[in-house]
C-alpha cells in the first residue's frame, strides 16, 4: 500500500513537470511570434500625405500599325521597264517619277491614233459640207445632224481610241499621288511589267492609324479623344503620340472592342507594325497611393498610416491603376481622410501599432 502511494505521487509529480515543460515552450513560442512581427527596434519607413488630386489613368494594350492612306500603283501595258528611280523605303513627293516603261511603241500608237482621228475629222466635215453647213461654224449646226456626221465618219470611235491610247501613255510613268514612303516595288529595269499586279505601293506619312483592342469591362475608361501613346517592339524607334479616332460599338465573342487611334507617325512607323499602345486619361478629384503604400495581409489589401509614431493597419479597396500609383474607392468608409500620413516604404513586414521612424526622402 505504501509502494503504491509512493508510485502515485511520483507519477504526479512528473505529470506536473510535463505540463509546466509545455507550458514555457508555448510561452516561448508566442513571444517569439510577437518579436517577429513586433521587432525590438522601430522600422524605418517613408510617409506621404493623402490627398484628393487628378490621376492620370493608364491602360495598356497591344495593337497593329495601318497607314490611313495609301495607293497601289499599276501599269496599264504589258510593255518592258525602261527606268526605276526609287527604291523602297525611300521618301517620295507628290508628282515625283518612280518609273517608267519602255514608250517606243505607245508613241507610235499614239501617232498612228492621232493620225486615224485626224482623217475622221475631216470625212465629218465633208458630211457637214454636204448638208450646207460651215465646217468652220459647228455652233450652227443642229444636234441632230451633228450626231449623224459624227457616226457616218466614224469620229467618235477614233475620237475614243485615240484618248484610250493617250491614257497608256501617261501611265506609262508612275508617279507619287502625295508624299509618302515607297513599298513592295519589286521590279527592275527591263524586266517585262505586269497589269495584273501592283508595280509597287506608296504609303502616306501624313499620318497613321494603330488598331487595338480593350477589354468590356475597360470600355467605360476609353473615349473619342483620349490621349495614346505607342511604343513600337522595336524600341530604338522611340514613343509617338496620338489619339484615339474611333470606337466601334460591338463587342466580339471574345469580350473585346476594337479601337483605332490616329498617330503621327512620321518614318518611324510602319504599316503592319506591332506596337504597345498606352491610353492615358486624366480623372479629377481622385485620392491617389503609391502601389509601394498597399501591401497584401491574408489575401487583403491593406494600408498602413502613421499615428503618434505607430503604423495603423487600415483595410482599402483600390480602384484605377497605372504603372504606380492606385486610387481608393470607398475611403472615407474605410476610415480614411485626407492628411493622413500614409506609410509608402518599409511597410513590408509592419503590424498593427507597431513603432515607426520617418525617415526622410
Amino acid at each position: 500500500m505504501r509502494n503504491r502511494k509512493k508510485m502515485y505521487m511520483v507519477g504526479l509529480l512528473a505529470v506536473g513537470l510535463l505540463a509546466a515543460c509545455s507550458e514555457a515552450k508555448t510561452e516561448n513560442a508566442e513571444k517569439e511570434g510577437v518579436e517577429t512581427v513586433l521587432p525590438s527596434e522601430p522600422n524605418e519607413v517613408t510617409v506621404e500625405k493623402l490627398s484628393l488630386r487628378e490621376f492620370n489613368h493608364e491602360l495598356v494594350s497591344n495593337g497593329k500599325v495601318a497607314a490611313r492612306e495609301y495607293a497601289d500603283l499599276y501599269f496599264r501595258s504589258a510593255e518592258m521597264v525602261a527606268q526605276v528611280w526609287v527604291k523602297n523605303g525611300q521618301r517620295v513627293s507628290r508628282g515625283e517619277k518612280l518609273a517608267e516603261l519602255d514608250r517606243e511603241r505607245l508613241d507610235n500608237k499614239l501617232a498612228q491614233q492621232e493620225n486615224a482621228l485626224a482623217q475622221a475629222s475631216l470625212e465629218m466635215k465633208d458630211v457637214l459640207i454636204g448638208q450646207g453647213y460651215d465646217p468652220d461654224r459647228l455652233e450652227k449646226v443642229p444636234d441632230d445632224l451633228m450626231r449623224l456626221a459624227k457616226v457616218k465618219s466614224g469620229y467618235e470611235g477614233a475620237k475614243a481610241q485615240f484618248e484610250a491610247v493617250r491614257q497608256e501613255v501617261k501611265e506609262a510613268t508612275l508617279t507619287a499621288p502625295f508624299d509618302g514612303l515607297v513599298a513592295n516595288l519589286f521590279g527592275k529595269p527591263h524586266g517585262m511589267a505586269k497589269t495584273t499586279e501592283p508595280f509597287c505601293r506608296v504609303i502616306s506619312t501624313a499620318g497613321m492609324e494603330v488598331d487595338f483592342t480593350v477589354l468590356e469591362s475597360e470600355l467605360p475608361l476609353v473615349r473619342v479623344g483620349d490621349r495614346v501613346e505607342v511604343t513600337p517592339y522595336a524600341a530604338a524607334t522611340g514613343t509617338r503620340q496620338g489619339s484615339i479616332s474611333e470606337i466601334n460599338p460591338l463587342v466580339d465573342e471574345n469580350g473585346m472592342v476594337r479601337v483605332k487611334a490616329k498617330v503621327d507617325g512620321g518614318d518611324r512607323l510602319y504599316d503592319g507594325m506591332n506596337v504597345r499602345v498606352s491610353v492615358k486619361r486624366s480623372v479629377p478629384g481622385q485620392l491617389v497611393v503609391p502601389k509601394s503604400a498597399v501591401v497584401l495581409r491574408s489575401g487583403k489589401q491593406v494600408l498602413f498610416t502613421l499615428k503618434d509614431g505607430k503604423a495603423m493597419w487600415n483595410y482599402v479597396h483600390t480602384g484605377l491603376e497605372n504603372l504606380t500609383d492606385y486610387t481608393l474607392v470607398n475611403w472615407e468608409a474605410d476610415g480614411l481622410k485626407e492628411g493622413m500620413d500614409v506609410i509608402v516604404s518599409g511597410n513590408v513586414n509592419l503590424a498593427h501599432e507597431a513603432p515607426v521612424t520617418v525617415r526622410e526622402k
